[in-house]
């Protein structure tokens, strides 16, 4: 059986990583859907598809399942959007989600969905790792640290840190 599971992992976190881990022991192979593929360099969506690519791919070689990673980009259509990911994606069994929207939308097109139960959401929050990014923060310690490695290896902090810097011409 195959699953599928979508995430922006803007970055990939231990969260996701978690929730990775949990999903490998019920299927024989993994859809990891980059969601928002098309969206980089900004203070929401700081890195590329190729590299949460990179992040995603590096961070579950551990696990023992052949796993497929696969950019999504945005389709702004809430009606169609299943079939346009079943058509950017190899075919799967399962998607496994806790996004009330996303499961809405599989289970209005037929697709069986799984939830499992979030890990240390209070601080595994891509807006939480990326603020503490911003602030100069301990973030590593939240992430894979294949994921770090990439991060790192592009200059991912440095980069989120000036796409969220103003000018400073603020009003006044």
């Amino acid at each position: 059986m195959r699953g599928f599971y979508i995430g922006r992992f803007q970055p990939y976190h231990a969260g996701h990583h978690h929730m990775v881990e949990e999903i490998a022991e019920q299927v024989d192979e993994l859809v990891l859907g980059i969601g928002s593929a098309g969206d980089s360099h900004t203070p929401r969506n700081p890195f590329t598809a190729g590299e949460r690519v990179m992040m995603v791919t590096k961070s579950v070689a551990e696990f023992d399942i052949p796993t497929y990673v696969v950019p999504i980009e945005d389709l702004d259509r809430n009606s169609v959007w299943v079939s346009h990911v079943q058509s950017m994606s190899p075919a799967f069994d399962v998607a496994f989600s806790n996004n009330p929207l996303v499961i809405r939308l599989f289970e209005e097109a037929g697709v069986e969905v799984r939830q499992s139960p979030m890990f240390r959401r209070e601080i595994l929050e891509g807006s939480e790792l990326r603020e503490r990014m911003i602030d100069g923060e301990d973030w590593d310690s939240l992430v894979p640290d294949p994921a770090a490695a990439v991060i790192k290896e592009i200059g991912g902090v440095e980069r989120i840190q000036q796409v969220s810097d103003t000018d400073g011409a603020g009003d006044t």
